[in-house]
């Protein structure tokens, strides 16, 4: 019976992965297809690749997405981290209120979200438009860091805060030493989910910005086109960038936690 049930467990996770990754993995071999048409093989070549770097539409929205990307979240990690920090501090009663708020947005239409700021901005009179998308994706993003962050800040002890009081640190020394250490892995986290959630983002950056275009806006607007084969070169580009700074932070994490565990069996 413990065979039978791992097989249907490994088969059940073969299909799941399957299901999921089959379809960037067409993307990508189709990226090297010297034809033009999707559902037709050719033969292999780089020919879209090096469309795709001459490209100066598709370099200047790529510009756009990655140094929105590296902006908002550094941007959102910092803020959202010091928010969640204090969420943490707060008494019962007004943090659980404070807490269910700066969650709202993550259950919140991205249609709304993005209507929203396009009448903020006509209403402040902001009008540039990489800075109504940057302060769009910093907005959008804090809340997904304060909900990777604060879950490692009820795993950690107040005692460890209080302990570098008493030895003598100051309370931002006291923060920046212990306890902005001892959460680093949630802080992570929340940045790699920042990235990744401004890399993708179409409807908020659709309606927040105008004048300016990132990927999925220049994607959008070639789709009644058709799609070229030198978007496939990029998102394949893009998929191998992302899978390897996951791979390296997870490599990291696993390599951290093993050491950890060496030194307290020394102890």
């Amino acid at each position: 019976m413990k065979r039978i049930a791992d097989f249907f467990k490994g088969t059940y996770l073969g299909l799941m992965l399957l299901f999921l990754y089959a379809p960037i993995i067409v993307l990508m071999v189709f990226s090297f297809n010297e034809s033009k048409t999707m559902g037709h093989w050719s033969g292999f070549s780089f020919k879209w690749y090096e469309a795709l770097l001459s490209d100066a539409t598709i370099m200047d929205a790529l510009w756009v997405t990655l140094s929105v990307a590296i902006i908002s979240a550094i941007a959102a990690t910092a803020i959202g981290t010091f928010a969640a920090i204090g969420i943490h501090s707060m008494k019962k009663s007004p943090k659980s209120v404070v807490e269910n708020i700066s969650q709202l947005p993550m259950v919140n239409p991205d249609l709304v979200t993005g209507i929203s700021f396009m009448m903020l901005f006509a209403l402040l009179g902001i009008k540039g438009g990489y800075t109504r998308m940057l302060i769009a994706h910093i907005t959008f993003n804090i809340p997904y860091v304060i909900f990777s962050v604060l879950p490692k800040l009820r795993q950690s002890s107040n005692n460890l805060y209080e302990a570098a009081m008493d030895l003598g640190c100051t309370p931002w020394m006291a923060l920046r030493k212990v306890v902005i250490p001892d959460i680093m892995p949630g802080i992570v986290s929340g940045f790699i989910l920042s990235f990744t959630l401004s890399l993708d983002d179409f409807v908020v950056s659709w309606f927040a910005t105008s004048g300016i275009q990132n990927l999925s806006i220049y994607i959008y607007s070639i789709a009644r086109r058709g799609i070229s084969p030198k978007i496939n070169a990029l998102s394949a580009i893009m998929f191998v960038a992302v899978m390897t700074l996951l791979l390296f932070v997870n490599l990291r994490s696993l390599k951290e936690e093993r050491e950890a565990e060496k030194q307290i069996k020394r102890l």
